[in-house]
């Protein structure tokens, strides 16, 4: 299997072949990717594409896979992470707050940390989301009265060809949990806008938001956060537990006890038990409520 995908470390310094996606996802599940590089800058991103585009293998763009469940039969192909390609710029700082370039790899709670400690507000809904930067423009990703959109001013771009755009936020389409730019699909960064506030407020606000998010969510146990998208009013989490359905079990993937819209691994649970887990609430709300559910979760592989 290497020997197929030979040609990537010759662009990417850092990439594991036949790797168990087990490893990497929040949830623990998973088979192996055929190749998973790591590029470290936008010129070897921009390479890797192209190459990967000319050898004709399919390919994945990736960031921490925090909501991603990945098939048991594995990825094949080139799944390209950009958790390599993290960190955070001031591009302009005046008396009513900064200007940030935040590359996509960042962690969010990097962005939470950096802009506590410089006294900065805005982003404290971002607390607790797991993942990067990046995955949290593509899903548009919020909390507690936040979203990303609300604090971008341009996302940096790249399409499937390598080409770059810069576009800014009032021409990009962010909808709940959702984020389109067209054929300018693979976010590199984005430039954000945050406040001058009080430092001590700000991370009163943040403990409080740790403090809410283990009281509520099963963090005690490997996940992949929300598993659908609320809808038209309907709270997917109440709607579970309305359903009888929380604490089901298949293998060892349970509806959490905890929360309704949570499925967690006990230990040694599949994808296949945490897709079954999936389309028993679907068929359920279906059923019984006339309620389409759709994922909010990424499938892999499927």
């Amino acid at each position: 299997m290497p020997d197929r995908f030979e040609g990537v470390k010759q662009i990417v310094s850092t990439v594991l072949f036949a790797e168990p996606a087990s490893k990497h996802s929040s949830l623990g599940v998973g088979g192996n990717f055929s190749c998973l590089a790591f590029p470290a800058t936008e010129e070897e991103l921009i390479r890797l594409l192209i190459f990967v585009r000319n050898e004709g293998f399919p390919f994945h763009i990736v960031g921490n896979l925090t909501n991603t469940i990945v098939a048991d039969a594995g990825v094949d192909g080139v799944v390209i992470s950009l958790k390599g390609m993290a960190g955070i710029t001031v591009e302009e700082s005046d008396d009513a707050g900064q200007t940030l370039f935040i590359r996509a790899g960042t962690p969010l709670r990097d962005l939470v940390s950096w802009c506590a400690n410089e006294g900065l507000t805005g982003a404290e809904f971002c607390t607790g989301i797991p993942g990067t930067f990046g995955g949290a423009v593509v899903m548009n990703a919020g909390a507690f009265g936040g979203e990303i959109k609300d604090i971008i001013v341009k996302v940096r771009l790249l399409n499937a060809a390598g080409l770059l755009a810069e576009i800014p936020r009032e021409r990009l389409f962010f909808g709940y949990r959702s984020f389109s730019a067209g054929e300018y699909s693979i976010v590199l960064g984005a430039t954000i806008r945050v406040h001058k506030g009080d430092s001590e407020t700000i991370k009163r606000e943040i403990a409080r938001i740790v403090l809410l998010r283990r009281e509520k969510h099963p963090l005690e146990f490997r996940n992949a956060g929300s598993v659908f998208k609320n809808a038209n009013g309907i709270v997917v989490g109440r709607l579970v537990e309305e359903l009888g359905l929380k604490g089901t079990r298949i293998g060892d993937a349970q509806i959490s006890p905890k929360h309704g819209n949570f499925i967690v691994n006990l230990g040694k649970a599949s994808a296949n038990d945490v897709v079954a887990l999936m389309e028993l609430v679907k068929e359920k709300a279906r059923r019984c409520e006339g309620i389409e559910l759709e994922a909010e979760v990424k499938l892999m592989g499927f």
